[in-house]
């Protein structure tokens, strides 16, 4: 095993199976001291790792890991007052804690984008148990504009492969197909 390159703590000793019946959780941020709660409804969908630069990264990680969950499912529970977006010209508005800096939350507002009505969420922010384990790993080589070595990518995909975690520089062929669905259905190439 390469367990010299450190993907994101929550993978780097294996991935842990989810529960099938897993209700929800609640995500909190790095505060000691009056933290930004968020609550889940439900398990999170196409959980993965993000090599790209926009997503949180747990310090000493390569990855994000992230997933998607209904936008109706998601509220803040506490210290709403603390969050604000990264970028707020960004498609993706990561409303962080402006204290630790946690991403808590990743909204969609444009309604004609194929994300639209998802929300973006990292679980390793909840001590829940049960959430969906991340199924691949997206964006692997925008790692290289965070700093990592070109001459390094192989193993590092190869480290992807032995956790399980197909490597894409893109998204998975099922997130790739619905976006292209999406597409297809606004340009009328496909009945709605």
């Amino acid at each position: 095993m390469s367990t010299s390159i450190a993907i994101h703590p929550a993978v780097d000793n294996g991935i842990r199976p989810g529960k099938a019946e897993f209700a929800g959780g609640t995500l909190k941020c790095k505060c000691t001291d009056s933290p930004v709660t968020v609550s889940i409804k439900g398990n999170v969908a196409f959980n993965h790792v993000c090599g790209c630069t926009k997503c949180w990264k747990p310090e000493g990680a390569l990855f994000s890991m992230v997933g998607v969950v209904p936008r109706e499912n998601l509220q803040v529970t506490a210290n709403e007052q603390k969050l604000k977006p990264v970028d707020p010209s960004a498609v993706i508005l990561r409303h962080a804690c402006t204290v630790c800096g946690a991403h808590m939350y990743g909204r969609i507002e444009n309604k004609d984008h194929p994300f639209y009505g998802f929300d973006f969420i990292h679980t390793e922010l909840s001590d829940d148990e049960g959430w969906a384990p991340p199924e691949f790993a997206a964006f692997v080589s925008s790692i290289i504009e965070a700093g990592t070595k070109p001459d390094e990518m192989p193993a590092v995909r190869a480290r992807l492969k032995e956790l399980g975690l197909e490597p894409y520089d893109c998204l998975s062929p099922a997130l790739m197909d619905l976006i292209a669905t999406h597409t297809a259905k606004q340009k009328g190439v496909l009945a709605a």
